[in-house]
């Protein structure tokens, strides 16, 4: 079929009709809107473009509708030429039943078909970019509280449509060991599960520096540039550690606006909120304000519990309510350390041999994490010991020599000597007015107990978990 040249224009107004007809409101007035025809010689239809996001953009998502409408308005041997302003650049494109990628073609044809990919050694090059993931980093093992609540939810919506939701960027922000950089790469993971066909890196910012100084002195600033142009989802870890350089600012800043202007997502972790970064440039630091900033903080009780449930679960170990609870309550530190005590803690029991309980616990995991400091008196003890016994303070303290009243007696002496830094005298005095002999046949004699009878044991266990944690 041959078109008149002074009638293609009209024919290309029909094509945009047919494509509005398949296309979103906003993608049609983004990708398409924009285009002019400027000829036609009967076989190559040139088309204006603003520039080279526009070609791989509509190769690679919009093609599959396009061949069949240029086919039957322009002819089925129609070809499209790509020109973009202020340049020579011309991209040809074949409409056809090629089974190679959208994104293959585009770089085969152009002028960034050289593109060098600083993830791999010079003279080696890799089909597929490697994304740079921990496959461990998903959604499934990443546990949800009010603490990280927000950023979980919109990196979720974000895999689910990368580039296309208000969250672009998505700058994640908090503490170090909170589980920034596992929700991070748990979009990614996603991302490449729901969309194979897109390209996505995680780098951290330190390597990101490393490359760009190794791109300067090889002269390959361009391949460097070229090669982050190409990514579909970007995840950048630790922005922060952008600041003072200048250079490196320019050519991130040279990145962030293609990706963001094609479309395409951005993923930022930092140890601070936007607002609050040092020596970086104002330009950048708006930009991290366009999408969506998300905190994530300490997690909630509750969610520790589940933080320790699911490491549990993972290390094939069970867990009694009463250590659960007692771990929740007395680790103050982060998720990493947290995840990190357990591992210890359950290692140790098996190497000892030992069931896992409070005491344990508590004697294990002092030198690897600070447990919140509680101030155990002997009067404390005592009062807990009662509670537990049903007896009053009156009873506890008559000169009565029952013999509930003198094992309730020694085992508020042993607990005493255990947990507290008393001297043997002071707790003798304090408990019945006794001498430190008294209290060091209790102590023996409560110890005989626990080894020779299960049920007392449970007991002294559960007493001691609530002189820890009321």
């Amino acid at each position: 079929m041959v078109v008149n040249n002074n009638t293609y224009s009209d024919i290309w107004q029909n094509c945009l009709s047919r494509i509005k007809e398949q296309t979103s409101e906003d993608e049609f007035v983004k990708w398409f809107k924009p285009i002019v025809p400027i000829d036609f010689d009967g076989t190559t239809l040139q088309l204006r473009v603003p520039n080279e996001s526009y070609v791989y953009h509509i190769e690679k998502n919009y093609l599959p509708f396009l061949k069949p409408i240029l086919y039957q308005l322009f002819g089925m041997k129609t070809r499209l030429r790509y020109v973009m302003p202020k340049s020579d650049v011309a991209t040809t494109a074949v409409a056809s039943n090629s089974d190679t990628t959208a994104m293959n073609k585009f770089l085969a044809q152009s002028d960034t078909a050289n593109i060098k990919n600083p993830f791999i050694l010079p003279g080696i090059r890799k089909a597929i970019i490697d994304p740079q993931l921990n496959m461990n980093y998903t959604f499934d093992n990443y546990v949800e509280g009010e603490c990280n609540r927000l950023a979980r939810s919109a990196g979720l919506a974000i895999a689910v449509n990368p580039g296309t939701t208000p969250f672009n960027p998505l700058y994640i922000y908090g503490d170090s060991g909170l589980g920034k950089t596992h929700i991070a790469q748990a979009i990614g993971n996603e991302v490449r599960q729901r969309h194979p066909d897109l390209q996505v890196l995680y780098v951290s910012m330190n390597k990101f520096q490393a490359q760009y100084t190794a791109s300067m002195l090889n002269k390959e600033f361009n391949d460097f540039i070229h090669f982050y142009q190409m990514i579909d989802v970007l995840i950048i870890d630790d922005i922060q550690e952008l600041s003072g350089k200048e250079k490196t600012q320019n050519a991130f800043f040279t990145i962030f606006n293609h990706l963001q202007l094609s479309g395409k997502q951005l993923i930022i972790t930092s140890d601070k909120p936007p607002v609050e970064l040092k020596d970086i440039e104002q330009r950048l630091i708006t930009r991290f304000k366009w999408g969506l900033s998300a905190q994530v903080i300490q997690p909630g009780h509750d969610t520790k519990v589940k933080i320790i449930k699911a490491k549990a679960a993972k290390l094939k170990t069970e867990l009694s309510e009463e250590v659960i609870e007692f771990l929740a309550d007395n680790i103050s530190a982060n998720i990493r350390e947290i995840e990190g005590a357990l591992s210890s803690l359950v290692a140790n029991a098996a190497f000892l041999n030992k069931k896992i309980t409070t005491s344990l616990a508590k004697e294990i995991l002092k030198v690897y994490v600070k447990f919140t400091q509680r101030e155990i008196t002997i009067d404390h003890i005592v009062k807990v010991v009662c509670e537990h016994l049903n007896l009053d303070s009156e009873q506890f303290n008559s000169p009565k020599r029952t013999r509930e009243i003198a094992q309730a007696r020694q085992i508020a002496m042993f607990l005493s000597k255990k947990h507290t830094k008393a001297p043997l005298t002071a707790i003798g005095a304090a408990i019945g007015g006794k001498n430190h002999a008294t209290v060091l046949h209790a102590c023996k004699a409560i110890s005989n107990l626990i080894e020779t009878d299960k049920n007392f044991k449970r007991q002294i266990e559960e007493i001691e978990r609530r002189v820890m944690t009321k």
